[in-house]
């Protein structure tokens, strides 16, 4: 199985409008809630790709609950394995503009993590390590987990011999990548502010050097770039695709992971990355795809050398 990791879980609402106006009463067109968190996102995209996956991370309150039961009820393919948590586990609203396809995200910040819940996660890790063949350690930290929770996370997965892709930014990022995962997943962005470099080949050696064995970063419409021990690829979609790209790096996270598990290649993994992220636009919520677009797609993904 795939294990992977959401310390800071959410319930995702998902609004659309017509137009999205400020200062102004909208009428929603359509609403939608779903299990989220990053970690949940890429657990659920690997379901629909046929790998059995673990979550694990915290729930807690009326609205973890709420989280545990569409979760149970979204595949079999998916382990529920998260936590009890005192307090209430956070809500994400995302306003999807029909008029453009952009799409606007308010994150709460998330409950607070006691320090006997924290020290009983890392027990629980450490026991859902030894059946899995990879781990995704994914999204924002909680108030009162660690700010070097992923490189403790990190070090863990290597003594177990399991292979750890860290997607997650900030000082979080800079503390975990030095724990040396496998692959950090990071956006243009974040690998900017990791690196201080906004060439993404570049920005990407950077990330090597900082202990990253392989970086593998999302670069929006522009596809994805990996730079890998065996070489460095660029891929991008055939042709850009309107709709609400929350999740599109989720995606493109499973799309490395089931290609791991899978013993593609580099060049495969990367090509199946963009293709699932690109599908992922034209889907009504994080953590799912469109599967026809996906299968269109996948074929016309060329990878060239970066």
């Amino acid at each position: 199985m795939i294990l992977t990791v959401t310390l800071n879980a959410a319930l995702d609402l998902t609004y659309r409008v017509p137009r999205l106006r400020p200062h102004t009463s909208h009428r929603v067109t359509h609403a939608a809630e779903r299990p989220g968190g990053k970690g949940i996102n890429v657990a659920r995209v690997l379901a629909a790709l046929g790998h059995d996956t673990v979550v694990t991370g915290f729930a807690g309150g009326a609205t973890g609950e709420l989280l545990r039961r569409h979760l149970a009820d979204g595949s079999d393919r998916i382990t529920d394995a998260l936590l009890p948590l005192t307090g209430d586990t956070r809500r994400t609203v995302g306003i999807v503009d029909e008029s453009t396809g952009d799409s606007t995200q308010l994150n709460e910040p998330g409950p607070d993590v006691a320090p006997e819940e924290w020290a009983a996660f890392g027990d629980a890790y450490g026991r859902l390590l030894r059946d899995a063949k990879a781990v995704a350690l994914c999204g924002s930290l909680p108030p009162g987990v660690p700010v070097g929770a992923y490189a403790q996370l990190v070090r863990a997965a290597r003594a177990a011999g399991v292979p750890v892709l860290l997607d997650t930014d900030g000082e979080p990022l800079r503390r975990g990548i030095a724990a040396r995962p496998d692959v950090v997943k990071p956006n243009a962005t974040e690998l900017a502010a990791l690196t201080g470099s906004t060439e993404p080949l570049r920005a990407a050696h950077d990330a090597r050097r900082r202990g990253a064995h392989a970086v593998a970063a999302s670069l929006g419409p522009d596809g994805l770039l990996a730079l890998t021990p065996d070489g460095a690829w660029r891929a991008a979609p055939p042709r850009r695709l309107t709709g609400n790209p929350t999740g599109a790096g989720d995606s493109a996270v499973a799309g490395l992971l089931s290609g791991w598990a899978e013993g593609l290649s580099w060049p495969d993994r990367v090509a199946r990355a963009v293709a699932l992220s690109a599908a992922t636009v034209r889907a009504p919520a994080a953590g799912e795809f469109d599967r026809a677009t996906y299968e269109g797609l996948l074929p016309q993904v060329k990878v060239t050398p970066a």
